[in-house]
């Protein structure tokens, strides 16, 4: 495997490790993930049924992880 190297400030550095943390993956994994995202931008999201419900939802992209209730929380976290 080839290693990449590159400079970022210190702010972005935080930003970096703290959506990594989150995704709970490690640095290097987040940026793969990252890179990965198509550079003609998002493409639509697909639906699927839910295996709980029977309703259609949206289903997560290629190689991400699936929504979770704890990551939900996480997001409105800082909600008033």
């Amino acid at each position: 495997m080839v290693t990449i190297s590159f400079k970022v400030s210190e702010e972005e550095a935080r930003l970096i490790r703290s959506r990594a943390r989150k995704e709970g993956v490690t640095v290097s994994e987040y940026l793969r993930r990252r890179a990965r995202v198509p550079a003609s931008g998002p493409r639509k999201p697909r639906l699927v049924r839910c295996r709980y419900t029977g309703a259609m939802i949206f289903a997560a992209p290629d190689g991400e992880p699936p929504l979770t209730t704890a990551g939900v929380r996480e997001l409105l976290a800082e909600f008033p």
